[in-house]
């Protein structure tokens, strides 16, 4: 009798244990990293797309209107400062211009006439003096001469007055002239022409906008403006670090420093309130790579640390917490850390890990959580990814 309670039981205890086996929880396969040291980064970056700017860029148009009579450039074209690139008609301008220079010619010629007149009657009128002095002429023709060289040298005078204002007018008619043709301010590249040769074309209204008439912009000297959420703004300063990357030029990242933040917040939209940051390149040849109107993304780099303890931003918890694995027991122990400057790929660690330590960053995976058994990913304890340093 007893030999078969003791085989009931054997039985019993079989089929619990198998039932044990086959239902006990199986260990979760997680990732782990081996803390380490290395360069952490705070930055912040632009909330919207930014893009390349040229220093100097012109948006020219003639103060007055008319018919385009002359286009010396195309788009693309690159001219030089004081080159001429648009003419419109100004024959009658001209012709004003050419009457006043001719009048100019004819009061200079009048001036050599009425002034050597003018010497030669105060010459006579020094004689006539001396000769009323000898008792030889009378006192009125002594009077007569002297008054003689007096209009002759007030004629002289007028006649140099009529030259400086003949002067006056071409420079009038030179000035209209100028209000009819553009100019190049500066060595550039014309980015658009609006017009073509024979076509019209209107100043703008005051309070109205209207094309450009040529858009000329210097490519030898570029920069980057990008949007920074307002809340960011007071952290940046002019000549912290930066980094550029543009999508047209992919894996090709570009050094900077920041050399203008704007005074004042644009309000795109009522919940999209940014301050335009302007970055310089650090080396002016890495310009020539770009082209303006380039989307690009600045990062500006707030404070750095070179050596220090650091852990993949990724296996945070929600209040510093990481999940530390404890290979003696295959079991993973949740530990609160505290933490220093940090981004989107690292975050400094101050207190509560250790260099060799090995965290958890498969935290998505269903099943992670403090006191679990785990299986290190890769089946081996070695299988431990290092963080190494930039």
């Amino acid at each position: 009798m007893i030999r078969r309670i003791l085989i009931v039981l054997f039985v019993i205890a079989g089929i619990g244990t198998a039932f044990w086996w086959f239902t006990r929880p199986k260990p979760v396969t997680v990732t782990l990293v081996e803390v380490g040291r290395g360069k952490v980064e705070a930055s912040v970056a632009n909330t919207r797309a930014g893009s390349v700017e040229a220093c100097l860029r012109t948006r020219l148009s003639p103060i007055s209107g008319g018919r385009i009579a002359f286009l010396g450039v195309k788009k693309g074209d690159h001219v030089k400062k004081g080159q001429v690139l648009l003419r419109l008609w100004n024959d009658d301008q001209q012709a004003q211009s050419n009457l006043a220079l001719a009048q100019v010619t004819s009061s200079k010629k009048r001036i050599a006439e009425a002034c050597a007149m003018a010497e030669n009657a105060e010459r006579e009128a020094g004689r006539m003096a001396e000769l009323r002095a000898k008792g030889f002429i009378s006192k009125s023709g002594e009077e007569k001469s002297r008054y003689e060289a007096q209009a002759r040298r007030a004629a002289c005078d007028a006649a140099r007055a009529d030259v400086n204002q003949a002067q006056a007018r071409v420079k009038v008619t030179q000035v209209e002239q100028n209000r009819t043709v553009l100019v190049a301010p500066f060595d550039g590249i014309v980015a658009d022409i609006v017009g073509e040769l024979g076509e019209y074309t209107t100043p703008s209204p005051p309070g109205v906008a209207t094309p450009p008439a040529i858009d000329l912009i210097d490519d030898s000297c570029l920069y980057i403006e990008a949007p920074m959420d307002e809340v960011d703004a007071p952290k940046i300063h002019i000549g912290q670090a930066a980094r550029v990357s543009l999508d047209a030029l992919p894996n090709q990242p570009l050094k900077g420093h920041v050399k203008r933040v704007a005074p004042y917040v644009v309000a795109v939209e009522k919940q999209a309130r940014t301050v335009d940051v302007e970055v310089s390149l650090d080396h002016p040849e890495d310009g020539k790579k770009l082209l303006v109107g380039y989307s690009a993304d600045v990062e500006i780099v707030l404070e750095s640390r070179d050596d220090t303890l650091r852990v993949p931003t990724t296996a945070l918890l929600e209040g510093n917490k990481v999940l530390v694995y404890q290979p003696a027991k295959r079991m993973l122990e949740e530990r609160t850390i505290k933490t220093g400057i940090t981004n989107w790929e690292y975050t400094e660690v101050l207190v509560g890990l250790k260099a060799g330590d090995r965290i958890v960053t498969s935290l998505e995976r269903e099943g992670v959580k403090a006191g679990i058994k785990v299986v290190p990913e890769n089946g081996s304890d070695a299988a431990t990814n290092k963080i190494k340093a930039k």
